[in-house]
């Protein structure tokens, strides 16, 4: 009978220990050995607590700071859409002006180191490269740099990081070149023909980023002298510079420009999303140069935390799948992006272009400029930038 009574109450013993066990709850005094929040034996905290997550911490720090402005100079729908999904997705007010990349240029420069924004997206590195070379861009190591797809797409010191990429060309009016009995313009010589003059559209060389790569283009293309003369003959065809690059693209459609010159993407926009299909597009057979749109940081950003964030954003799907869906048909130079259809059913190619030293555009562009104003006699009221 004793030895019913001690295996009855051995049976309880081990029945309580494992509902014990069972319960989830651990002993305060005994912690176990994978508990991250334990202290070892000798009272000190663990070896390999969890790792940071430098992501979160740059949002948190965005949201405290609250607020973004951003100088944009791509196309306003497309930054319209990319600031109102950065507001969206992080909660931080986010505003923004649009302008040529001339313009901000100018106006950074002006403002030297205390900026009224905080970032600038879009618009082609010309002039990004002038002010990163004044020290009035911020270096910044972006963790999404890891999926730009070449080294020429970010800056050498990090003070830019590309998101698309887009080819110079010319864009017809097919009507009103068979109005007239002309062929279409093949090559960048063939431009100069006195049979296209007054019928040509470019972008100002003081205020546009597209007009800065076309004269860097011309030198990199026949020479310094070459190059400069050939703008000179070039110009007698000129009928207008408009201030921003885009320009000349979105009047070709309608025939008051007859022949534009500058971004191929933009002449997709006018035929696809607002029905211009009289509007021919073409690679200059002799060979052609690329864009690298760019976003970057000013020095002395009010919201540096926030501005971080953005370019992180800017080098995320997040803000550059917005871009086919409004508008902008620019290929993409991030790995995890979705290229456009249209820029490839158009026959475009970003590999299919020179071999652009930007180098020498970084360092001479100021010089080149002033250069082809003096050969075309100090310009006339079609270089006014107000």
């Amino acid at each position: 009978m004793k030895k019913k009574t001690l295996a009855v109450l051995l049976a309880l013993v081990m029945l309580l220990g494992l509902l014990a066990g069972c319960s989830g709850k651990a002993d305060p005094t005994n912690p176990p050995a994978n508990n991250p929040s334990a202290d070892n034996d000798d009272g000190n905290k663990p070896d390999n607590p969890p790792a940071a997550d430098p992501m979160a911490d740059l949002i948190a720090a965005a949201k405290a700071e609250g607020e973004l402005v951003v100088y944009g100079s791509c196309e306003e729908e497309y930054l319209s859409a990319a600031c109102a999904n950065f507001e969206k997705l992080y909660g931080i007010k986010t505003s923004y002006q649009r302008l040529s990349t001339g313009e901000v240029q100018a106006k950074i420069e002006e403002e030297n180191g205390n900026p009224s924004a905080d970032v600038w997206f879009g618009g082609t590195t010309d002039p990004y490269n002038v002010v990163a070379a004044e020290g009035l861009l911020e270096a910044y190591e972006a963790m999404n740099a890891s999926h730009i797809s070449k080294d020429v797409y970010k800056h050498k010191g990090n003070m830019w990081h590309g998101i698309y990429t887009g080819i110079l060309g010319f864009m017809v009016n097919k009507d009103e070149l068979a109005r007239m009995g002309l062929d279409a313009p093949q090559d960048w010589a063939d431009l100069t023909d006195s049979k296209y003059e007054g019928l040509i559209w470019l972008s100002n060389y003081n205020t546009a980023g597209t007009a800065k790569l076309v004269i860097n283009t011309m030198i990199q293309k026949y020479g310094h002298d070459e190059g400069i003369q050939y703008l000179v003959d070039l110009d007698k065809n000129i009928e207008v510079y408009t201030k921003s690059g885009s320009g000349p693209s979105k009047n070709v459609g309608t025939g008051e420009c007859v022949i534009g010159i500058g971004f191929l993407h933009d002449g997709i926009t006018q035929i696809l999303d607002n029905g211009y299909d009289n509007i021919e597009l073409i690679i200059p057979s002799s060979g052609t140069s690329c864009e690298i749109g760019a976003t970057a940081i000013f020095k002395g950003a009010s919201h540096p935390n926030a501005a971080k964030l953005w370019i992180e954003y800017a080098l995320s799907p997040d803000c550059v799948d917005l871009a086919q869906d409004h508008g902008s048909y620019q290929f993409l130079v991030i790995d995890n992006g979705n290229q456009p259809q249209a820029a490839k059913d158009f026959g475009l190619d970003p590999n299919n272009v020179m071999d652009y030293d930007f180098d020498d555009a970084t360092e001479n562009i100021g010089t080149y400029i002033e250069e082809v104003m003096n050969a075309l006699g100090g310009g006339d009221d079609r270089f006014k930038t107000e």
